[in-house]
């Protein structure tokens, strides 16, 4: 079990390493299969060592050995994320298709958190993916029920898309987009608990941030990582959240 594990992690990291070559590259419209990884300072190749996640960054002393420039610190988090990720989704589903189903998503909401911190928006080519995604996961259940994924792609993106008409446009785009995907993944009962879930956490971080004076009121705080954060938290506890909620209702 520990050797699975293992493997599982150092997965999750290898592929940590790709998410951020898709961080870089989608909202730059490049391709992420060529050039090979290089520097985005002096865009000298990448050697096997450099590319070996998070040991690469500690080796070359957090700069790039051929031009001296400082490595971010969002390449190693993000490998270390996405292995403990990989890991804690092992443990919860082992192998299985929730365990496929789920890597793919919190891959992809990654990408999007740090897309859309850094830029403020959602590249349409990643809610394309998602949405395919999204797709094949339900035709793969087909046998079972694809109705709730139906719903919740209608009721997740239907309504962000009134919130945003009522808001003269607080809401964004992507946003609007990203909830109809997740409503594909997680079926109408789940999407509600996120929104719900995204909108607390949105709130509460960002009365912190403007409390800290990181933020003013001004300034727009991008929506889509309370979105991504709400996501993990219900994959992992949501189906205890809803049936919490159901036991109250009902005593």
């Amino acid at each position: 079990m520990l050797a699975i594990q293992i493997i599982i992690f150092v997965l999750g990291l290898s592929i940590g390493s790709f998410l951020n070559v898709c961080i870089y590259r989608i909202p730059e419209k490049k391709s992420i299969a060529f050039p090979p990884s290089h520097c985005p300072n002096c865009k000298h190749s990448l050697n096997a060592i450099d590319l070996i996640p998070v040991l690469g960054y500690l080796i070359n002393r957090r700069m790039c050995k051929y031009c001296g420039a400082k490595i971010s610190i969002q390449y190693p988090i993000v490998e270390l994320l996405t292995g403990l990720i990989f890991l804690l989704l092992f443990n919860k589903f082992f192998i299985s298709m929730d365990f496929l189903k789920y890597t793919v998503l919190l891959s992809l909401l990654i990408i999007i958190t740090l897309v859309d911190l850094e830029r403020q928006e959602i590249p349409d080519e990643l809610i394309l993916f998602g949405l395919v995604a999204g797709l094949i996961f339900n035709i793969y259940n087909i046998k079972t029920d694809m109705v709730p994924g139906i719903i919740g792609f209608i009721l997740g993106g239907g309504s962000f898309l009134i919130i945003a008409m009522l808001t003269n446009g607080a809401m964004g785009g992507g946003d609007i987009k990203l909830m109809a995907v997740l409503g594909l993944f997680f079926g109408w009962k789940l999407i509600i608990l996120i929104a719900l879930l995204a909108f607390i956490i949105g709130a509460v971080l960002s009365l912190i941030l403007i409390a800290a004076k990181i933020k003013t009121r001004k300034d727009y705080i991008p929506f889509g990582p309370f979105i991504a954060i709400a996501s993990l938290i219900v994959i992992f506890y949501g189906t205890q959240i809803v049936q919490m909620y159901m036991q109250r209702i009902l005593i």
